[in-house]
């Protein structure tokens, strides 16, 4: 049975935690410029960033199924580095990382979800599309002329 729990800067798992982010975030590699800022992850700045965000990762008993990182903005609930396992893909872990995200934002009188997502991830478009989020902006990373990612909200009942 899948929990999920809050974590913050005295999680034990940071390790895990990294390797999963790796491992779910790998089949952008070569596919996504620039490359994911995942690969800066360090365990220190992940530390961090628990610390600095609202945090959850899904656990099924001790074994980390996924995660997802929340940070409060003006009109919304930034989503990133919602990750899940390879093993746990399509089980519905994605899911319920998205509906403790929309929890957490109606607790601090949010009315919307918004998230990023890199362009060429067209799977990712649609997956979230399903999820309720629509298309809301284009995006450029630094440096880059072109569009490198697109923002997506769901706007929340």
């Amino acid at each position: 049975m899948i929990e999920i729990v809050r974590i913050d800067e005295s999680f034990e798992q940071f390790e895990e935690l990294l390797a999963l982010i790796l491992s779910s975030f790998a089949y952008m590699d070569g596919v996504i410029d620039p490359p994911s800022s995942a690969h800066r992850l360090t365990l220190d700045s992940l530390a961090q960033k628990a610390k600095d965000e609202i945090a959850f990762v899904a656990l099924d008993g001790r074994e980390l199924m996924g995660c997802i990182f929340c940070k409060p903005e003006a009109a919304s609930l930034y989503v990133g580095k919602l990750a899940v396992s390879p093993s746990a893909q399509g089980k519905g872990v994605g899911s319920a990382l998205l509906r403790i995200a929309e929890e957490t934002a109606h607790g601090l009188g949010l009315p919307a979800l918004r998230l990023e997502t890199r362009i060429e991830l067209v799977g990712n478009h649609q997956r979230f599309s399903s999820w309720g989020f629509t298309k809301t902006a284009e995006n450029s990373h630094p440096g880059y002329s072109r569009t490198t990612s697109i923002e997506m909200t769901k706007h929340l009942d």
